[in-house]
C-alpha cells in the first residue's frame, strides 16, 4: 500500500513537472491562419505538453512589438520569412543565442546559408519570389503568363497586376530587393516604375495578391512562391513561376531574448526541423519548400526541388545586410514613386502604351523621340545607389507610413516631399510628351 501511495506521489510529480516544462508558448508570426494552423496542431500533438498562442502581425509590425515589449517581454518566438527582419532584432540584441538540432538540413539553401552563423535565427523553410496568375482570367482576356519580371511591364498587361506595397509585407520589400540586387540600382527601379504602370492595385497585405488572383479580381499577382503553389493545391485555377532575376531565400524562426518559455520555444524550433516537422511544409495549404532534402521524396509531382534545380534564385546572390541597411529606405521609395503616385504613374504608362502603339504604325521618328524622352522621366531616381547605402542618410528614415498621411520625422517628410514633386513633375511631363507623340 505504502509503495503505491509512493509510486502516486512520483507519478503526480512527475506530471508537475511535465506541466511546469510545457505551457504556454506565444509566436510572433506575419504567416497567415492557413500555414500556422496546421503546423501548431501537428506541435501540439507531438508535444501535448506546450500550448502554442499564434500572434498574427506584419513582419514590420511583429519587430515593433518586439522592440517596445523590450524590457518586459511576453513573446518565446518571432517567425517570418524576411531574413533582415531578423537581422535588424538581433542588432537590437532582441534574440536568444540557442542550440538547435538539425540532423540531415545542409548549410545552404540555393546560394544562402540556412541559418545565422551566431545561431540567433535558423532556417525552417525556403522561400523564392516570382509571379503567379489565373488561367481562366488570361485565357479570358487573351493574356500568356508572365515569367519574367519585364514581361508584366508589357502594354497587354495594363491594369491586370496586383502587387502589396514593400512597406506593408517583409516578403514583398525582399521581392523590391532582389530586383534592385538583380538588375542593380537604376535598372531594378525602372522595371519597378514601369511595372507598376499595369497595376490594377496595390494591396493591404501581401495574400491579398494571391485572393486577388485566386478570385480574378486581377489576373496576374507578384507574391513569395508558396502563394502559388498553396493555391494551385487547394484547386484554384492558377500557376505559378520563378523569374530568372530572383533569389532563394530561407523563412526564419528565433527565440526572442528573455522569452518566457524559452525551453518551449526551443523544442517548437526543433520540431520545425525534424522529418515531422518539415512534412507539414507539404500540406496544401501551407506548400512551402522544406529544407532537408529528404522530405521532397513526398512532395507532389511537379513541386520544385531547389536542392536538385540550382537554376532557382541562382542569379541573385542575396545580400542581406545591404537590405537591411537600406530597408525603411526602400519601402519610403516605392510608397512615395508607386504606392501614393499609383494613378499619375499608371496613366503615364498607359499613354505611353497607346504613343508605342500608333508608333509601331506610323514609324514617326520625331514621336520615338517624345517617347524616349518619356520613358527616360518616369525612369529616372530621385537619388543614386550611393545615397541608399550612406549610413547617415538611411538612417533618416527611420518610420514607415501605413497611409501617405501618417507623421514621420521632420527630415525624412522633407526628403519624402522632396521625391513626391520630383515624380509628380516627371509623371506629369511624361504623360505630356506620350499624348504629343500619340498624336503624330
Amino acid at each position: 500500500m505504502r509503495g503505491t501511495i509512493l509510486s502516486s506521489v512520483a507519478s503526480l510529480a512527475l506530471m508537475t513537472t511535465a506541466a511546469v516544462a510545457g505551457g504556454k508558448v506565444t509566436v510572433i508570426t506575419s504567416f497567415p491562419d492557413s500555414m500556422t494552423g496546421p503546423i501548431e496542431a501537428a506541435f501540439e500533438a507531438a508535444h501535448p505538453e506546450f500550448d502554442l498562442e499564434i500572434l498574427n502581425k506584419k513582419t514590420s509590425a511583429g519587430v515593433k512589438y518586439i522592440q517596445e515589449i523590450a524590457g518586459d517581454n511576453t513573446a518565446d518566438i518571432f517567425w517570418a520569412s524576411a531574413p533582415d527582419a531578423f537581422e535588424v532584432l538581433k542588432g537590437d540584441q532582441l534574440l536568444s543565442k540557442v542550440t538547435i538540432t538539425s540532423e540531415g538540413i545542409p548549410d545552404r539553401i540555393g546560394a544562402y546559408p540556412l541559418n545565422d552563423p551566431e545561431g540567433y535565427y535558423f532556417g525552417f523553410a525556403g522561400a523564392g519570389y516570382g509571379i503567379m496568375w489565373n488561367e481562366r482570367y488570361l485565357k479570358a482576356n487573351d493574356l500568356a503568363p508572365a515569367k519574367e519580371w519585364m514581361d508584366l511591364a508589357g502594354a497587354e498587361y495594363h491594369g491586370h497586376v496586383g502587387m502589396s506595397a514593400p512597406s506593408r509585407s517583409g516578403t514583398t520589400h525582399l521581392t523590391v530587393e532582389t530586383l534592385l540586387q538583380g538588375e542593380g540600382w537604376d535598372q531594378g527601379w525602372s522595371q519597378w516604375k514601369r511595372i507598376a504602370g499595369n497595376f490594377r492595385t496595390v494591396t493591404e497585405r501581401s495574400f491579398g495578391v494571391p485572393d486577388g488572383v485566386n478570385t480574378g479580381n486581377f489576373g496576374l499577382g507578384i507574391v513569395i512562391d508558396f502563394f502559388g503553389f498553396s493555391s494551385k493545391a487547394s484547386g484554384f485555377p492558377v500557376d505559378f513561376a520563378y523569374p530568372t532575376v530572383t533569389a532563394l531565400v530561407p523563412a526564419n524562426v528565433a527565440v526572442v531574448a528573455d522569452a518566457p518559455n524559452e525551453d518551449g520555444a526551443v523544442t517548437f524550433i526543433n520540431y520545425m526541423l525534424t522529418p515531422e516537422g518539415q512534412s507539414v511544409l507539404l500540406d496544401p495549404a501551407i506548400m512551402r519548400l522544406p529544407i532537408n532534402p529528404a522530405t521532397y521524396a513526398d512532395a507532389p509531382e511537379g513541386f520544385p526541388n531547389p536542392f536538385e534545380d540550382s537554376t532557382i534564385g541562382a542569379s541573385v546572390k542575396f545580400d542581406v545586410e545591404k537590405s537591411g541597411a537600406r530597408y525603411n529606405l526602400v519601402n519610403s521609395m516605392f510608397d512615395v514613386m508607386i504606392t501614393y503616385r499609383l494613378d499619375d504613374l499608371r496613366a503615364a504608362v498607359g499613354a505611353l502604351h497607346e504613343a508605342e502603339a500608333r508608333y509601331s504604325k506610323t514609324g514617326n521618328e520625331e514621336a520615338k523621340a517624345l517617347i524616349d524622352e518619356a520613358w527616360a522621366l518616369i525612369d529616372a531616381n530621385p537619388i543614386d545607389e550611393a545615397q541608399s547605402l550612406d549610413p547617415e542618410f538611411a538612417g533618416i528614415f527611420t518610420k514607415k507610413r501605413r497611409k501617405a498621411t501618417d507623421e514621420v520625422g521632420e527630415r525624412q517628410a522633407e526628403i519624402e516631399q522632396r521625391w513626391d514633386a520630383f515624380v509628380v513633375e516627371n509623371y506629369a511631363r511624361a504623360t505630356e510628351l506620350a499624348n504629343k507623340a500619340a498624336a503624330m
